[in-house]
């Protein structure tokens, strides 16, 4: 069934997931969501969830770059695209680089930032966006982004030509969505920063070369159609009777990121284990859907 990636281009995290389609050369459709809410195709698909990316496989709905990744390589493992260490590597470039990556963007942005997109990431976040106090601790966070580029220029050197070896793996993924991100917006001052790392720079070209697979477009109304035309697949593992939670499947839960946008999604447990959270939801419209959520970075609860 198609891959339909529900994101927007100026998106890091989607890009994350885009140059995986491009790692292992797969065809995907892509509807485009605005940048800030409304989203109201997107809401109806997750029952409130409103952060990009998200991907759609008929009425299986995938919540987080994590749940989508790991989806993906089940799907299609060939050529690999996750090894040992790189879930780790991904955790730390997911939240404790791309902290700085933001701070340094929008400090140096300033009052150019759209009114709108502040009102909506306050909104998101649930406090202030100050661009003044990212500026100010723009100093702090790029040295944490040279001493990561210092490492990926050290680790390319005697790994090369990516982060797993011969192949692009998910670890490069989620490196990439940072330094993508930085020279999307400050593209003079990462070359800059590059200058005297030759690795790095040359693991960056190489990563761009990878480009997002065999893309096409559909609508967002498209993509509901397709929704509402099928059924969720059945569930792909056993749930856990151990599981932490207590939560048996049948009970109505919810589900929220525990950092932000936590805005929660009820619906009923299908199964939960040690990797995965799936939800069922029924939508007026849309008829039955699963939610496939990542364990990592969500609370499960029973709602």
């Amino acid at each position: 069934m198609t891959i339909i990636l529900h994101h927007y281009w100026s998106s890091p995290f989607s890009e994350k997931v885009r140059v995986a389609f491009g790692a292992k050369g797969l065809a995907w459709r892509g509807v485009t969501q605005p940048v800030i809410m409304p989203k109201p195709e997107l809401v109806a698909l997750t029952g409130g969830y409103r952060r990009i990316p998200v991907m759609q496989v008929g009425a299986d709905i995938f919540i987080d770059s994590t749940a989508i990744l790991a989806e993906i390589e089940r799907r299609h493992p060939d050529p690999p695209f996750i090894h040992g260490q790189d879930w780790a590597i991904n955790a730390w470039a997911d939240r404790l680089l791309f902290q700085p990556t933001v701070a340094i963007i929008f400090g140096a942005m300033g009052s150019a930032i759209d009114p709108a997109f502040v009102k909506d990431r306050e909104a998101l976040s649930g406090r202030p966006f100050d661009a003044e106090a990212m500026k100010a601790a723009a100093p702090l966070a790029s040295t944490h982004m040279r001493a990561a580029l210092s490492w990926l220029n050290e680790a390319i050197g005697a790994a090369g030509p990516f982060l797993g070896g011969a192949r692009a793996s998910l670890a490069d993924a989620a490196f990439w969505l940072n330094i993508w991100f930085y020279g999307a917006v400050l593209e003079d001052r990462l070359s800059h920063d590059l200058l005297a790392l030759p690795h790095a720079a040359a693991w960056r070209a190489r990563m761009a070369g990878l480009g997002h697979g065999a893309h096409e477009e559909m609508t967002r109304e498209d993509s509901l159609q397709i929704a509402a035309a099928t059924e969720p697949e059945p569930l792909r593992f056993v749930h856990d009777v151990e599981d932490p939670s207590g939560l048996a499947p049948g009970e109505t839960v919810s589900v929220a990121a525990d950092d932000y946008g936590r805005d929660p999604v009820l619906g009923r447990l299908v199964g939960a284990d040690s990797r995965h959270i799936v939800i069922s939801r029924q939508d007026p419209s849309l008829g039955a859907l699963h939610l496939h959520f990542p364990r990592t970075g969500y609370v499960l609860a029973r709602a």
